[in-house]
C-alpha cells in the first residue's frame, strides 16, 4: 500500500479496506456484507478489473488518477425507502467536491456534473440487509478516450491541480451519513438541496424508458424522488429510465 493510503484518515465510523487490485468494490462489498461486516465499510481499490455502472456499463478509472470505492451501509429506513440512496449519495459526492474548489451539480438519479460534463458515478445495489454505495470519482485525469472527451471533466481539468485521493474520499464520507439519515422522515429537506443542484431542470433531455424513448423539458424533482418531464401530452413522472441526455440543438 502507498505511503499516501497507510496514512489516509477517515471520518468516524468509516474504516478502509485498500486494495492494489480487484474486480469490483461493490462485489467485495457485498461479499463482505454477506459475511457479516458492519456498516462503514469502505473498500477502495486502485485498479478494478471489473468496475460497473448502471445497467452493467464499464467504469474506466485509472490507477493513480481515478477514485473508486464502495461503501457498505445497514440503513435503519424501511427498505422501500432504500431507492432514495441514490439521491443521497449523488448529494454526498456533489458536496464532496464542492470542497476542494468546484461548483458540482447532481444529474438524476446518480451522476454528478460540473459545467454539464460528467465527474462522477454512482451505483447503489441493495442486498436483504445491506446496501453497496458504488462511486467512482475522476480526479486526476486530464486525458479522456475520444469517445468521452467531449463528455467528461475532473478535478484537475477543472482546478488545474488535483487533490489527494484520500482528501477527496474524506470529503465525500463526511456527507454521505448526513443525506442517508434523510431518506425517512427528513426526506424533504434532502429533495430540496437535491433540486438546488439539479443539473437536468430546465433543460430538454432525451431519455428511454419502459414505454419507448421519450422527449421532453425536465421540469424538476418530484417529492417521491422521481424526474418529472413535461410533454406535449402533460407531465410525466419517470421512476426508472435508461441514459438521459440533453437533446441537441
Amino acid at each position: 500500500m502507498s505511503p499516501m493510503w497507510q496514512e489516509a484518515e477517515l471520518p468516524a465510523g468509516f474504516r478502509l479496506d485498500f486494495r492494489e487490485s480487484t474486480g469490483s468494490t461493490n462485489d467485495d462489498v457485498r461479499e463482505a456484507a454477506r459475511t457479516g461486516a458492519s456498516a462503514g465499510l469502505v473498500v477502495v481499490a486502485e485498479r478494478q478489473q471489473a468496475g460497473r455502472g448502471r445497467r452493467g456499463a464499464a467504469w474506466i478509472c485509472p490507477p493513480g488518477e481515478g477514485l473508486a470505492f464502495s461503501v457498505l451501509l445497514r440503513p435503519s429506513e424501511p427498505k422501500s425507502l432504500w431507492p432514495r440512496l441514490s439521491l443521497a449519495a449523488g448529494l454526498a459526492v456533489a458536496e464532496g467536491l464542492d470542497r476542494h474548489g468546484v461548483a458540482a451539480e447532481v444529474k438524476w438519479p446518480n451522476d454528478v456534473w460540473i459545467g454539464g460534463k460528467k465527474i462522477a458515478g454512482i451505483l447503489v445495489e441493495a442486498g436483504e440487509d445491506f446496501v453497496t454505495v458504488g462511486i467512482g470519482i475522476n480526479v486526476g485525469v486530464t486525458n479522456f478516450p475520444e469517445m468521452l472527451a467531449a463528455s467528461a471533466t475532473s478535478l484537475a481539468l477543472e482546478c488545474g491541480d488535483a487533490p489527494e485521493l484520500p482528501l477527496v474520499l474524506a470529503s465525500v464520507l463526511e456527507r454521505l451519513p448526513v443525506w442517508e439519515a434523510k431518506i425517512g422522515a427528513d426526506f424533504d429537506e434532502l429533495l430540496r438541496r437535491f433540486r438546488e443542484r439539479c443539473a437536468l431542470t430546465g433543460k430538454q433531455i432525451r431519455l428511454t424508458c419502459a414505454d419507448g424513448v421519450l422527449a421532453g423539458e425536465a421540469a424538476g424533482i418530484g417529492d417521491g424522488g422521481e424526474l418529472l418531464i413535461r410533454t406535449p401530452e402533460g407531465i410525466r413522472r419517470i421512476v426508472q429510465a435508461e441514459e438521459i441526455r440533453l437533446a441537441e440543438g
